[in-house]
């Protein structure tokens, strides 16, 4: 993280991410390992009718942080509809905090590996980091 922030700092507000990261990583998990799929991005998530029906890319299905699986309520919803999601989880404060890192995690390592290559994935990791930071 602290290298992906060291590269990133002329493409979005790193000492703010770095707070956000902090807070996040220092969460206390006491719940079990479960089956999670580890890359819910947009992409990877098929909507029909305004209903999630399925996901893809399924190389990355693994045991692990059930936070992890959250990452869509930062990568892909606003702010109304992340709040909408969260309650509808019925999620506890310490998995919404280490689900925020796990999303922060993967779009500031997205954004500077993709900021010249891809702008799809670009854009995505730009929403991502300012959502992690409302």
């Amino acid at each position: 993280m602290r290298a992906a922030l060291a590269v990133s700092g002329e493409l979005t507000d790193t000492a703010a991410l770095a707070e956000v990261w902090d807070r996040c990583r220092d969460v206390r998990r006491d719940d079990p390992d479960v089956w999670i799929h580890v890359d819910l991005m947009p992409g990877n998530l098929l909507v029909r009718d305004g209903r999630l029906v399925a996901f893809i890319d399924l190389d990355t299905v693994g045991v692990g942080d059930p936070a992890v699986d959250l990452m869509p309520a930062w990568n892909l919803l606003d702010a109304g509809s992340r709040e909408t999601y969260r309650r509808a989880l019925g999620v506890d404060d310490a998995t919404w905090e280490r689900g925020r890192g796990w999303a922060l995690e993967q779009a500031i390592n997205a954004l500077h590996y993709y900021v010249e290559t891809n702008p799809v994935m670009a854009g995505i990791a730009r929403h991502t980091l300012r959502a992690v930071l409302r």
